[in-house]
């Protein structure tokens, strides 16, 4: 049968229990966990064995912007409300959450997780946060605390400044004089566990970039990479060399026209000696004729990313020719955000224990050795369908009919 009379793709399951647009999606706990937030400020996080809710609570009072992981215990949320939040959530910690979906109407106090962190960050911007571990050495009593797992290593978190966010400051001028905050000020970093501003990147005031849209940020050692979207099209990417060092600007390009453009573009990390280099430019931009395509997420092998689209589908391209591989429809409605589950670099292998058989000629063992040998049958049966679940490559996708879709692709 040839690839045109296939029928379409399906989802392999369907969740539902948001009331709300989904806006963000996160694998966590090695793919045993999924995390969904809505525009509502609930976050679900569900298992990936049952489908089914494991722990529910509303984070912030405004929609979710971001959500992602800190460690195997800790779970960060970035909401309209202003505030970025970490909370404890490991999988003993699941118990003491309630599992009502905001679908269900629960009631408007629920139990929440363990509040360990919590900023005030600016969210003018619908833009989200972005993260990496802190590459900067840590002390000796920091690092014997990481290798038994009391604490998770630090990490650094990318933010729009509060103040300036592509003309913001021009509206609220009176709070930057209180504060005595510079003019040009425009991304913040900031370091967990400390809650401190580690760095600061100005805004280059010969550009007109407008708002931040979007961010990612990368640490090695000391070298500290920085890459942000522009309402105006513009992709820039800063570097700053050792702590405390201004950023510099090492790349600039503007392949897209507007926000919502149709065009995907492949763009260059530049080294820090090609600091003056200026012929930069995108390796490859791609008209993809589809406006509104949002949720660009890459899959951890490098290998494919995804897209959500206002059009209701989803879209996979091939990270090395950019060519789109599938359009999955299943929702009526559009889509917001993506996911892809860790996909591991070697096969895990599935260890299966056989059955034990049971000796006729002992009846009087026989009902214990039966029971033994239903509950190892029970224990098998639910490893399988843990490893299973966790070893899928899964493509989650939240739409803005509230439900998220799990495909198994590629």
């Amino acid at each position: 049968m040839s690839s045109e009379q296939l029928p379409p793709a399906q989802p392999s399951f369907v969740l539902r229990g948001h009331s709300a647009q989904v806006h963000a999606v996160r694998f966590i706990q090695g793919n045993a966990r999924l995390l969904s937030a809505d525009a509502e400020g609930w976050i679900v996080s569900w298992s990936l064995a049952s489908k089914r809710p494991v722990a529910v609570w509303r984070a912030h009072i405004n929609a979710v912007l971001g959500i992602s992981s800190w460690g195997q215990d800790r779970i960060i949320t970035h909401g309209r409300d202003s505030k970025l939040a970490v909370w404890q959530l490991g999988l003993k910690d699941e118990n003491s959450i309630g599992t009502t979906l905001p679908v269900d109407n629960p009631p408007t106090t629920t139990p929440q997780p363990w509040l360990l962190h919590m900023l005030t960050v600016n969210t003018l911007n619908f833009c989200s946060f972005a993260m990496c571990l802190d590459g900067i050495p840590q002390t000796h009593i920091t690092q014997m605390a990481i290798k038994a797992r009391q604490h998770p290593p630090p990490i650094l978190i990318a933010v729009p400044n509060t103040i300036d966010s592509g003309g913001v400051s021009s509206l609220i001028p009176h709070i930057q004089q209180t504060l005595r905050l510079p003019e040009d000020l425009q991304i913040d970093v900031y370091q967990l566990p400390s809650e401190s501003r580690a760095a600061m990147i100005h805004a280059d005031r010969n550009i007109t970039t407008g708002m931040v849209m979007a961010l990612d940020i990368q640490a090695e050692s000391t070298r500290l990479q920085v890459v942000a979207g522009y309402e105006s099209g513009h992709t820039m990417v800063f570097v700053q060399s050792d702590p405390g060092a201004q950023f510099q600007r090492l790349y600039c390009a503007q392949p897209h026209s507007q926000p919502t453009d149709a065009i995907i573009a492949k763009h260059p990390l530049p080294a820090v000696q090609g600091i003056w280099k200026t012929e930069l430019k995108p390796f490859k931009v791609v008209q993809t004729k589809h406006s509104g395509q949002q949720g660009l997420q890459v899959r951890s092998d490098g290998k494919i990313f995804a897209t959500a689209g206002w059009d209701s589908r989803v879209r996979v391209y091939s990270s090395k020719t950019m060519k789109e591989l599938a359009v999955l429809k299943w929702h009526k409605v559009g889509c917001y955000t993506t996911a892809f589950a860790e996909v591991e670099s070697c096969c895990c292998s599935i260890k299966m224990e056989d059955d034990v058989p049971v000796k006729q000629e002992d009846t009087d063992d026989q009902d214990e050795k039966s029971i033994v040998h239903d509950t190892a049958a029970i224990s098998t049966f639910q490893q399988r369908r843990d490893i299973k679940a966790q070893t899928t490559h899964w493509l989650a996708a939240g739409s803005k009919d509230g439900k998220i879709s799990l495909w198994d692709i590629y």
